[in-house]
């Protein structure tokens, strides 16, 4: 087995095809909102949207100092790039959701 050339200086790395995840695996996001009622569910119903096998169970849940927001830590299993870009743009398009990392 040959290993790859690297690309030459000055030339564009696709980074689609460079990733520092291997798939699959156990992908931890953290979800912030504003403390409400409906917040958590939401949260988990959109990861159970592109994780059919999501276990609620394993949600972490912070408040901040204030309490008046919540991070919510979930863990999907990450089968793809694009199934994460699907799943980040899904959660940071919910009207809850403040910021997702």
């Amino acid at each position: 087995m040959t290993a790859s050339p690297d690309p030459s200086p000055g030339t564009p790395i696709d980074a689609r095809k460079e990733s520092l995840i291997e798939y699959p695996s156990q992908f931890p996001i953290k979800v912030m909102g504003a403390k409400a009622d409906g917040f958590v569910h939401a949260v988990t119903l959109i990861a159970e949207q592109f994780d059919p096998n999501f276990d609620a169970s394993t949600i972490e849940l912070r408040n901040s100092k204030a309490g008046n927001y919540l991070g919510v830590t979930i863990t999907v299993t990450a089968t793809s790039r694009e199934q994460l870009d699907a799943l980040y743009m899904a959660l940071s398009a919910h009207p809850m959701v403040k910021v997702v990392l």
